[in-house]
């Protein structure tokens, strides 16, 4: 459309009779690039913005993020497949996979293989274990000595619920699952346990 009006244009101009520099007309030939000029003075500083507490706009936002929030772990929570305890939000995906694919997937989703560290965390994880009626691993790991378990970040354990008799595994099994009843017992990490991370 642009180059029809140049050309009419032109068309008209010569037509009329009247002179134009041709270097006035371009049709899409760009030239060559320059070089690049010096960087200019930095411009005044524009005027402070309101403190967060004072922007409405901004606390409407996120109030309405915060309602957002809320509203997706209740229905999270309502399936069964997330539950909050204190600071914690215990969450699975539904799927059993081996230990090091459940470590993977939780850390790629910005959290961690669940580790109860209280009665109350454990009874949470323990209700989706029933819920889903599968095991599922701990974030838990046996150290060098057998029998001698801590959590992946190598803290010690500070709360257990091993099943009576455990652990058991004399240092060949260096993973921990939870059964349906909440309890606890060390197993190899290649088996398929649901994934339950904690956020």
């Amino acid at each position: 459309m642009l180059l029809c009006s140049l050309t009419l244009a032109l068309i008209w101009m010569v037509a009329s009779g009247l002179e134009r520099d041709m270097k006035e007309v371009c049709l899409r030939t760009p030239g060559l690039t320059g070089e690049r000029g010096e960087k200019g003075e930095p411009g005044e500083r524009g005027p402070p913005g309101l403190p967060a507490h004072l922007d409405e706009e901004l606390q409407s936002t996120l109030l309405e993020i915060s309602h957002q929030i809320l509203k997706m772990m209740r229905v999270l929570s309502l399936q069964g497949s997330m539950l909050a305890v204190g600071e914690k939000v215990f969450s699975t995906n539904g799927r059993s996979v081996n230990f090091d694919a459940i470590r993977e997937l939780c850390a790629r989703v910005g959290g961690r293989i669940a580790a109860p560290r209280s009665l109350e965390e454990n009874e949470a994880i323990a209700s989706i274990v029933k819920k889903h009626n599968t095991y599922a691993y701990l974030g838990l790991a046996e150290g060098p000595t057998a029998g001698d378990f801590h959590y992946l970040d190598g803290s010690p354990v500070n709360y257990t619920n091993w099943y009576p008799g455990e652990p058991g595994g004399r240092g060949k099994e260096k993973c921990v699952e939870m059964y349906t009843d909440g309890r606890w017992n060390d197993r190899n990490c290649l088996q398929s346990r649901l994934a339950i991370c904690e956020f």
